[in-house]
């Protein structure tokens, strides 16, 4: 999939109008095409502080198992910001004055497309989700929070001009979509806040642009348009709402969140690597004092993923086991996976994690001894966005243009194939050394047949692995 052009994506017209080009800073995105920064959205790009989104890459670590995943953050930030942008001059035109849209609503929702992961770590999902719980003892962090805390920063350092109204409403923007504050966002024109992070029913440009540029990126085809919602949405009820006849549209945003997730973000291969990093970045946590930044926007932008080649080329003795680690993980000596099952789906309202632990519970009583550092495991879940429960019952719907009536569709009015459990709950063990393979697997599988009665994977580790030394 290359840039987006007539023949794969209808060019939107919506955009700036040419007195507006004439006056922004043409960047060209190799999804979107040329994308036009406006004056002050340039200010904030312009930044050592948003630089830094160039030096994380969106996907992780996710590049060393797809090579062509090496994109960041910065590209990621500029597509949204593009989107966010379209989606509310089409609503403008469509809609503007019965909604009362202004330049400073348009502002607004273009600068928090443009700065809504500048609160992001190194490699950043991983970052925030496997590492940190580790060393944080349960204390909550998020980037969205920290993004909030960027931005001021951002603006004081650099003394940018922005209406603080204009500010503090880019924030609010920014984390409309956690279970915090969406219920508390119920101001005039609620709206422009599901255009970016919409905590309503899931959809906005930030996964438009992530999930088209992650499949490209991947060498994934990817059957999603995002072309098709925006050029049907309208605005019913201060909400947004789409053609009845899209909702197998609809449907697809969600299927192929879902289809990255199992086939890219999720990978075993993936996986493996994550938790060799994270075990790395555990052990050099004290050392590097990685925490005492994680709260301070003047420390915290300096870290980003170069903090890996840090380690790597380091020789203080106190890195040397994280060293020794991404050394293994350099020459494909990965932890190995030993095998997955999926949790029954009469079992999901009630699972709980697996751990090392209950692992080493459940081994064969011989010559080899396990212990929990022995053993990684990978608790993976993938949704739809909603839980267990299918977002498309949280979206309205209208039958045509002319109709200002706006109502909820069943699956089973649109299709019988539609899934009737949108999740799946995937454990995963590794073996840290090769040479445990086998006694990791039995104990595994020891462990499934004492929870559930039955090996619910549908694969076994190979007899190469098992005893290999």
């Amino acid at each position: 999939m290359g840039a987006i052009n007539d023949d794969v994506y209808p060019r939107y017209l919506y955009a700036s109008s040419m007195a507006d080009r004439r006056v922004s800073k043409q960047v060209h995105d190799n999804v979107h095409g040329n994308i036009y920064l406006d004056p002050l959205s340039l200010k904030f790009v312009d930044t050592e502080q948003f630089q830094r989104l160039r030096d994380l890459k969106q996907l992780g670590l996710t590049y060393l198992v797809y090579p062509g995943a090496v994109h960041s953050r910065f590209e990621h930030s500029l597509g949204v910001y593009w989107l966010a942008g379209e989606t509310i001059h089409k609503i403008n035109i469509d809609q503007g004055s019965e909604l009362g849209i202004d330049k400073f609503d348009i502002q607004t929702v273009k600068l928090a497309g443009l700065l809504h992961d500048v609160g992001h770590g190194p490699f950043s999902h991983m970052f925030e989700k496997e590492f940190l719980p580790k060393v944080l003892n349960n204390q909550k962090w998020s980037h969205e929070e920290m993004s909030l805390k960027m931005i001021d920063y951002i603006v004081d350092e650099h003394n940018i001009e922005i209406d603080s109204d204009v500010q503090k409403k880019v924030k609010e923007m920014i984390v409309a979509s956690s279970e915090d504050t969406s219920s508390t966002i119920l101001k005039e024109k609620r709206f422009l806040y599901d255009i970016v992070a919409n905590g309503r029913n899931g959809i906005d440009v930030d996964k438009f642009d992530y999930i088209v540029r992650d499949s490209r990126a991947c060498g994934l085809t990817c059957s999603f348009r995002f072309d098709r919602p925006l050029d049907t949405m309208r605005v019913i009820g201060d909400e947004i709402c789409y053609r009845a006849k899209e909702y197998l549209t609809m449907h697809k945003l969600f299927s192929s969140r879902a289809d990255l997730h199992r086939t890219v973000y999720t990978h075993a291969k993936v996986k493996a690597i994550e938790l060799m990093f994270v075990d790395a970045l555990t052990k050099a946590n004290d050392h590097l004092d990685i925490l005492s930044s994680i709260d301070d926007p003047a420390e915290y932008w300096k870290l980003d993923d170069s903090v890996m080649k840090c380690i790597e080329t380091s020789r203080s003795e106190e890195l040397k086991e994280s060293r020794d680690l991404i050394l293994r993980i350099r020459r494909r000596e990965l932890y190995q996976f030993c095998n997955e099952f999926t949790v029954p789906k009469d079992q999901l309202e009630y699972f709980k994690d697996v751990t090392p632990q209950d692992i080493i519970c459940s081994q064969n009583a011989g010559v080899v001894t396990l212990r929990e550092e022995d053993i990684a495991v990978s608790n993976v879940k993938i949704d739809m966005t909603r839980g267990r429960k299918n977002p498309l019952q949280s979206i309205n719907f209208f039958k045509d243009y002319e109709c200002e009536e706006k109502f909820p569709i069943p699956d089973e009015r649109i299709s019988l194939l539609l899934p009737e459990c949108c999740q799946d709950k995937i454990v995963r063990v590794y073996s840290k050394k090769h040479g445990l393979v086998e006694a990791v697997s039995d104990a595994f599988e020891n462990f499934q047949l004492k929870n559930y009665g039955m090996k619910t994977q549908v694969h076994g580790t190979p007899q190469k692995k098992r005893q290999r030394k």
